[in-house]
């Protein structure tokens, strides 16, 4: 037996809870569409100015139903991750105050926010005070912090929930919802804002649902369901998501503009199909962490630990070892799969970074694809695949060629 079948053997129980979280997410974004009245009348396309546009306001108010919010923005313009949580931190003002409660965020949001790079846009530069709240020594939220530096005028407070690079584990919604009861009780009117990639539908709940008051994602990560070509997602009170809308077009003119180019058929499926999908990810996730432990590596999260993202951690210790883990992959992608990832300078990133991603959509990190900084202790982060299958024979190439 395989080094995989036996750990295959071993995480049984771990996928049994997946797959009743992914059934709990499966029932609420059907009720979501049911709901919603979406119908094939919902598949047209729309051009130009996009006005009067039925499946973009179905595929909205599924969100909107999913994520229990007043209001969502949901569109293939929203280039990135980072384009949309860009987007809810626009909305500060000079003067304003913003606290990361979760320390520094990864690279390419800092230099939206100034603490890296020399953007003349950034929020920084444009007199928002920025403060990051370190983590505890074992990487938790330090809710005694929170509570010393949080103030009356503390205008918003962000959180991103999974890990970025780095080798602290992701934070649960449970741990969102003590972090911003304390931020509450200091300040009612402070806006809570997450940064929700990588981790819609690991949970049964979602960060908007214990006082989250704006929360931003990608579509080409987990609700995409590996179908939606581009986009992001922003949802949350409504005067937040339409001050944001107005920062994507114009004032004035808001989340009513914005044609969908035929897309909304594949971004309402692909939302559809996201719980399953993201189960999927996540039961591949404790395969990886179960194969690579027992090969006799760091891995974060541990196989039994309880899941809110779907990145698995694996610390190689190798530089050797990062780069042909991440070659593996991409041997075994159904796209490219005759390329031989280097490492390359990326934007928004200080270190080298080589990427695996032989993905139908570029960039997509709901498919199966791994990555990680050049730099010691040469941390691989192993995220996605559309199909537990897919996931089993990478990591049968991986187990005997790492």
């Amino acid at each position: 037996m395989s080094i995989v079948q036996e750990a295959k053997a071993k995480v049984r129980a771990y996928w049994e809870q997946v797959a009743q979280i992914s059934k709990l997410n499966q029932g609420k974004v059907l009720k979501a569409f049911q709901n919603s009245n979406v119908g094939a009348h919902c598949f047209s396309e729309s051009t130009g100015y996009g006005y009067h546009d039925l499946g973009r306001e179905a595929l909205e108010n599924v969100y909107r139903l999913v994520f229990k919010t007043e209001a969502a923005l949901v569109r293939p313009q929203i280039v990135s991750g980072t384009h949309a949580i860009s987007l809810c931190l626009s909305i500060l003002n000079a003067g304003d105050q913003l606290i990361s409660l979760s320390g520094p965020p990864y690279d390419t949001l800092q230099q939206v926010i100034g603490t890296k790079g020399s953007s003349r846009t950034s929020l920084i530069k444009r007199g928002i005070s920025y403060q990051e709240i370190p983590l505890t020594v074992d990487g938790r939220l330090d809710y005694e912090l929170i509570a010393q530096t949080v103030t009356p005028n503390t205008r918003m407070v962000m959180l991103q929930r999974s890990r970025g690079y780095s080798w602290r584990q992701s934070i649960t919604v449970a741990e969102i919802g003590e972090a911003f009861k304390i931020v509450k009780s200091i300040n009612p009117d402070c806006i809570c804002f997450v940064d929700n990639c990588y981790g819609e539908f690991a949970e049964v709940y979602e960060p908007t649902e214990v006082g989250a008051n704006l929360m931003a994602g990608s579509l080409i990560k987990n609700p995409g369901g590996g179908l939606a070509p581009s986009g992001g997602y922003i949802v949350g009170d409504q005067e937040l998501v339409e001050l944001c809308s107005e920062y994507l077009t114009a004032p004035g003119l808001g989340a009513r503009l914005g044609p969908t180019y035929n897309l909304t058929r594949q971004l309402l499926q692909g939302f559809f199909a996201a719980p399953h999908v993201v189960g999927q990810a996540l039961q591949g996730a404790i395969l990886a962490a179960q194969v690579f432990y027992d090969l006799g590596y760091e891995v974060s999260p541990l196989p039994a630990a309880k899941r809110t993202d779907i990145i698995q951690a694996i610390k190689l210790k190798s530089r050797e070892k990062l780069l042909a883990f991440c070659r593996i992959v991409q041997e075994t992608s159904p796209i490219d799969a005759c390329v031989i990832p280097e490492p390359a300078p990326m934007p928004g990133y200080d270190d080298y970074i080589i990427m695996a991603g032989g993905t139908f959509i570029q960039g997509s990190s709901i498919e199966l694809s791994a990555d990680g900084p050049i730099r010691e202790p040469y941390i691989v982060y192993l995220q996605g695949g559309l199909s537990i299958e897919h996931i089993e024979l990478a990591l049968e190439a991986l187990s005997t060629k790492i």
